[in-house]
């Protein structure tokens, strides 16, 4: 075990455990600390080999690379209860949305070294696609250990921190807008008498092998979507339904409204 790489969590949530669930099971060398107010949360870590702190300070004293794992409404109470521990050797990373570098080094440290990130729920399952931004202070070598540690639990994207609010909509919050889509689909399987255990996996299939197709056949989005609609088809019947029904302005009107409440969030 590489003693030097330490990394905590404040915060032990759905999110924060997927990362840590990630760690463990990667070739990443390191010693894991968390705190939660909720003490079940923290017992059932240990499995993953994580050691608990009595407090977010203790965290910070433990660990160079800390995660903020915590809801935005929160993030004012965590950083009081931390600055004092925040020094130029600690890189705080936030998961949170419509946080930004400037907001946590005004509550912490003007100097601390920031790595804002957007990850996305599918990283309980190791599949997660998490875009993140580094602040001028963090160094290369120091960003590319937190990238490291989300490649562990799906793939990571780099983006301008300007865009960090934009992005949310595209990998963080699309998630839901899927799972959604997926149940207007079953649903209408119930209708015509298909069960949800026959609808649901073949969907969810069609989800995944579509997904493949976007990244891996080579085709645009265009070519795929003319590759299955024949003329005069069943395909081109429901496509002409979406069109009449505008689906790509409501899917970019909830993208606006994504990134509206983030700027909100943000002040």
């Amino acid at each position: 075990m590489n003693l030097n790489l330490t990394i905590g969590f404040i915060g032990a949530g759905n999110m924060g455990t997927a990362i840590m669930k990630g760690i463990a099971g990667s070739n990443l060398q390191a010693k894991v600390f968390a705190f939660d107010t909720d003490s079940e949360k923290l017992n059932k870590l240990q499995e993953y080999a994580v050691m608990a702190c009595n407090s977010g300070l203790e965290v910070l004293q433990k660990c160079k690379y800390v995660f903020l794992a915590v809801k935005p409404q929160m993030f004012d109470e965590v950083l009081a209860q931390i600055a004092d521990g925040v020094n130029e050797n600690t890189v705080l990373i936030s998961i949170a949305a419509g946080i930004t570098a400037e907001y946590i080094r005004n509550k912490t440290n003007a100097n601390a070294k920031v790595v804002l990130v957007m990850p996305n729920t599918p990283l309980l399952l190791g599949a997660g696609a998490s875009a993140l931004a580094k602040s001028e202070q963090t160094t290369e070598e120091e960003f590319e250990v937190v990238c490291n540690i989300f490649n562990s639990c799906g793939i990571t994207a780099t983006i301008p921190e300007n865009k960090m609010k934009e992005i949310i909509a595209i990998n963080g919050s699309s998630p839901a807008f899927i799972y959604l889509f997926a149940k207007a689909f079953v649903d209408y399987a119930s209708q015509v008498d298909i069960s949800q255990e026959i609808a649901l996996p073949l969907f969810a299939q069609s989800l995944i092998g579509s997904a493949k197709m976007l990244t891996d056949s080579g085709y645009s989005i265009e070519e795929l979507i003319k590759m299955v609609s024949s003329p005069g088809g069943t395909t081109l019947a429901g496509l002409d339904e979406l069109y009449k029904g505008e689906l790509e302005k409501i899917v970019n009107h909830a993208c606006e409204a994504c990134t509206k409440r983030a700027y909100e969030l943000s002040k």
